[in-house]
């Protein structure tokens, strides 16, 4: 009924539910969003809604999502990134460190899902570690998910057979952001071609089952008509994927580029991962792409303990939304 609008409705049965039966925890959580989001559009209640149920669970103390960037580099020069002026472009993360913030993070409860995701601003396929790292992920933390984003260049038919072996994969991200050959090229600067044979290959492994994770084809959209006809065209062509188009954002003035879209006016789901550089400072998301407002350094202090830094935990437990938090309060990512 909440996902419908048809939110005092929902109050109601919450209410009902709980008087049935006081120890209903779904219950009380989904009561307690209501309420907090119900002042909000009808656009942004199910968000702030999932925001709050994040608040009253335990991650509040864990983190839902992990970010590692192992190493920042990236082949791709992407208009819309600020990759292009990483000053730890290059920067790989020792193993020792990777280690220890996966030892760090085997103090998560076994039975909270969370995900790790080896990238941030990177094309995780390039780091030649990358499999011994999943392998590790596998290990130490098996009940954890894992996600991948890619450009597609690097993942040739061998890749393929590596990840394939890989369990707890359950997205593969493919930034592929114009079908149509010219502007690919311009806004990515890489192969129209190669990236083309990349997909196919891509798409003859998930058809016939022998790639078992979902593949999302995405584009950093621009509000124009090609939003959608790019993902026609990704249906069309690769029936077997999905496919997502984001709002254009600038990384917080990170990139010189005209936003897409508003302010969200809630608060963030961000709040509730960490993005690891790798460098091993902590960026305050995953949208401060030069880590210029850093909340701590897993290098020197426990992986959780930054997650529960003061500062950034206060965003988790008190804001209701990104208003006068700076630099949330410029963002449109949502």
């Amino acid at each position: 009924m909440r996902r419908l609008g048809r939110v005092e409705e929902a109050l109601s049965a919450f209410r009902f539910a709980i008087a049935l039966k006081p120890d209903f925890a779904a219950a009380s959580h989904n009561l307690s969003g209501t309420l907090n989001a119900k002042d909000f559009g009808p656009q942004w209640q199910d968000y702030q809604v999932d925001v709050e149920s994040f608040r009253a669970s335990r991650y509040l103390d864990y983190p839902r999502t992990v970010q590692i960037e192992t190493l920042a580099t990236c082949n791709a020069a992407c208009t819309f990134c600020p990759y292009v002026t990483l000053e730890r472009a290059g920067t790989r993360m020792p193993m020792t460190l990777i280690e220890k913030i996966i030892t760090d993070l085997e103090e998560v409860p076994r039975d909270l899902a969370f995900t790790i995701e080896p990238v941030k601003v990177s094309e995780p396929f390039l780091d030649k570690r990358l499999f011994d790292t999943l392998a590790l992920c596998n290990q130490r933390l098996p009940r954890a998910a894992l996600k991948l984003t890619s450009n597609a260049s690097p993942i040739t038919e061998r890749v393929l057979d590596r990840l394939a072996e890989v369990r707890n994969l359950r997205r593969l991200f493919i930034s592929f952001n114009d079908h149509r050959p010219e502007p690919y090229q311009r806004t990515m600067k890489l192969p129209y071609a190669r990236t083309l044979d990349r997909l196919d290959g891509i798409h003859r492994r998930k058809a016939d089952g022998r790639l078992d994770c979902r593949v999302i084809v995405s584009r950093v959209g621009d509000g124009s008509a090609v939003d959608q006809d790019f993902a026609a065209w990704v249906r069309d062509h690769y029936p077997a994927f999905e496919t997502m188009v984001y709002s254009r954002f600038d990384w917080t003035g990170q990139v010189d580029v005209t936003a897409v879209g508003a302010v969200p006016p809630v608060a963030c789901q961000r709040w509730f991962d960490l993005s690891i550089t790798a460098t091993g400072v902590v960026a305050l998301c995953c949208t401060d792409g030069h880590a210029a407002h850093a909340i701590g350094d897993v290098s020197r202090d426990h992986t959780l303990a930054v997650y529960n830094a003061p500062s950034y935990r206060a965003l988790r437990e008190r804001a209701r939304t990104s208003a006068g938090i700076d630099p949330c309060d410029r963002c449109t990512y949502s």
